[in-house]
């Protein structure tokens, strides 16, 4: 049984990550060095999510893909502008800040927001995708949180890979512990799935999905809703990169258990 589905695909902003990220403190809170100069690109995590839910939509005719991403307009419209030539999609754009800095559950509320106003949404068709992680808000809390918000109790995370079975229900690898997966099947929509890497190589470019898609991409970008994400109630003490330390010390015939022995205490010092 083949139903057009209608999947939602949260996604944000992160810094190229060949850049050399600095943090530094201001009046505002911690933040990135030059970050409205370090070019970005949409988040891997999502990246794959984006990839997964084309690839669905392509298998089951009349579905849908919107991406629901928050960022500064002047970097979505950069962004959008290499992301559009990969596969089909709407865009739902909230201009914001796209900082690792910034509170997944304010980020979470205003995604729901946004996903609550998509006009004809069906939630009995819904498939609500997004990162499992994140290359800036690595708390995998936010699209948990997402669905909380849109009352979707159905979740699956850091998913691999999505079979839907003859008789429609959704059959989801989720990676556990030990390099091995669970496999559950879900008999109903909506759901939500973070997915991992999914199975799925990045799409080439295409121009002609490009322009179809420039002709949503900018009227949604023009009419972006702002989003204040205020932080209340946070305080970071410092910010600063992680150190790098290396002591190396070559001995000869040290027992195994000499040697868990002191990279313990090495570790313990700090």
């Amino acid at each position: 049984m083949s139903i057009p589905y209608q999947i939602v695909v949260c996604g944000s902003l992160v810094p190229d990550p060949l850049q050399t990220l600095e943090p530094v403190s201001n009046p505002a809170g911690p933040a990135l060095k030059n970050e409205l100069m370090l070019p970005a690109v949409l988040d891997p995590w999502a990246g794959h999510a984006l990839f997964e839910a084309a690839h669905l939509a392509k298998q089951h005719p009349g579905s849908k893909v919107w991406l629901v991403t928050i960022g500064p307009r002047a970097k979505l419209q950069q962004v959008m502008m290499i992301v559009a030539q990969k596969v089909p999609f709407e865009l739902v754009a909230l201009d914001g800040p796209a900082s690792g800095f910034a509170e997944s559950a304010e980020i979470a509320a205003a995604l729901a927001e946004a996903i609550q106003a998509i006009p004809g949404l069906d939630r009995s068709r819904l498939l609500l995708f997004g990162g499992w992680e994140s290359a800036s808000r690595g708390a995998g809390t936010t699209m948990q949180m997402v669905g909380e918000r849109l009352g979707i109790t159905d979740q699956f995370q850091g998913v691999d890979q999505l079979t839907i079975t003859p008789d429609g229900s959704l059959r989801v690898l989720e990676r556990v512990e030990g390099g091995k997966h669970q496999v559950s099947l879900c008999t109903g929509l909506p759901a939500l799935l973070g997915w991992a890497t999914g199975n799925l190589p990045e799409p080439p470019n295409n121009p002609q999905v490009g322009m179809l898609n420039m002709r949503t991409v900018m009227p949604a970008l023009q009419r972006a809703k702002p989003v204040k994400i205020a932080n209340d109630g946070v305080a970071f003490a410092s910010v600063a990169l992680p150190k790098q330390r290396r002591d190396t010390r070559i001995v000869k015939d040290l027992s195994t258990d000499d040697i868990a022995r002191e990279i313990v205490e090495w570790i313990g010092k700090d």
